[in-house]
């Protein structure tokens, strides 16, 4: 555990659950009748996976920085934003190998929650098409700081884990018209 918060509103029949934002510390449990334990793998696996399945040329876009940022940059602000931030790979670059692990990462934060909810998300995630972008930065290998986000017109999911020696995750999913019910 160590951060869970979530939101949801009810208007005109429909339910709306974002922000969301999970959190573990520490990222694995090192010792312990746990110990291999790792809140939110998927979440880390499915992105890194996917950025390992991108060709050179691919990286050098996806890549935004070699230095992980220190935290999501959506931080606790009442709407989802990012401006002047580095787009990263455009979706419409990604092979159909690749455009399944980004689905793999989007349904990953979509079936956080309820079916009604996660089926929303994927409609907005099919919505956008080609026009998602993944971003990578920090370090490529297991272990050290690093971020990543998927951003679409509609939503954006952001993850990091820099804190603590990389051993401290923050992951959310915000939409971009429609956090806090708005």
């Amino acid at each position: 555990g160590h951060h869970l918060s979530l939101n949801f509103t009810l208007a005109k029949g429909k339910v709306v659950g974002s922000p969301n934002f999970l959190g573990t510390n520490p990222a694995e449990v090192r010792e312990g009748p746990r110990k291999g334990l790792r809140v939110l793998h998927a979440e880390e696996d499915k992105a890194r996976e996917l950025l390992m399945a991108l060709t050179a040329e691919q990286k050098k876009v996806a890549i935004v920085s070699k230095d992980a940022y220190k935290d999501i940059l959506t931080m606790a602000n009442r709407k989802a934003a990012i401006e002047g931030q580095p787009s990263g790979l455009q979706a419409s670059k990604l092979n159909g190998k690749q455009r399944a692990m980004l689905q793999a990462v989007v349904e990953e934060y979509a079936y956080n929650l309820p079916d009604q909810i996660a089926q929303a998300r994927l409609e907005k995630f099919k919505k956008a098409g080609n026009n998602l972008h993944f971003v990578w930065a920090g370090v490529e290998e297991k272990g050290g700081p690093h971020y990543y986000r998927v951003q679409a017109p509609d939503f954006l999911i952001e993850y990091d884990n820099t804190q603590n020696g990389a051993h401290h995750v923050h992951s959310v999913w915000g939409d971009f018209n429609g956090d806090f019910g708005l």
